[in-house]
């Protein structure tokens, strides 16, 4: 219901990626790392960018977070949200979405960092294609 009102008066494409955004956050809370994924583009070229350096590819990502997040497990996954701090359209297909990352633990610690993504609007909607996480 939130979500809801809080993408009442947004553009169409900016409310798609949000949706996009919202559902791959829901798949990291069901602890689920397909549904996660599913809002990275296919491409061999779809890159992501962390302290560890560039990983290209979404089964290659998948390997990353799998070796470093314990998707079976939500103490040691985090709870995660993500809040919009920016989000413009670059041309007709593609749009870059900043925002600020956060996981919870329920230890009570958590963290917390900036994301920078580039998506592309492709058939199967939008589709992350560069992400840059810190």
């Amino acid at each position: 219901m939130l979500l809801a009102l809080l993408l009442i008066g947004l553009d169409p494409e900016s409310r798609a990626v949000d949706m996009a955004m919202a559902r791959s956050v829901a798949g990291w809370n069901a602890g689920d790392i397909d549904r996660f994924l599913e809002l990275y583009s296919d491409d061999p070229t779809t890159s992501f960018v962390a302290d560890e350096g560039l990983v290209r590819g979404k089964a290659a990502m998948k390997v990353r977070y799998q070796a470093k997040y314990d998707f079976a497990d939500p103490a040691k996954r985090g709870t995660l949200t993500i809040e919009r701090l920016d989000y413009r359209p670059l041309g007709r297909d593609y749009a870059l979405y900043i925002g600020r990352y956060t996981l919870r633990y329920p230890d009570g610690h958590s963290a917390s960092g900036p994301t920078s993504v580039v998506l592309h609007h492709e058939a199967g909607g939008w589709k992350i294609v560069a992400d840059h996480s810190s």
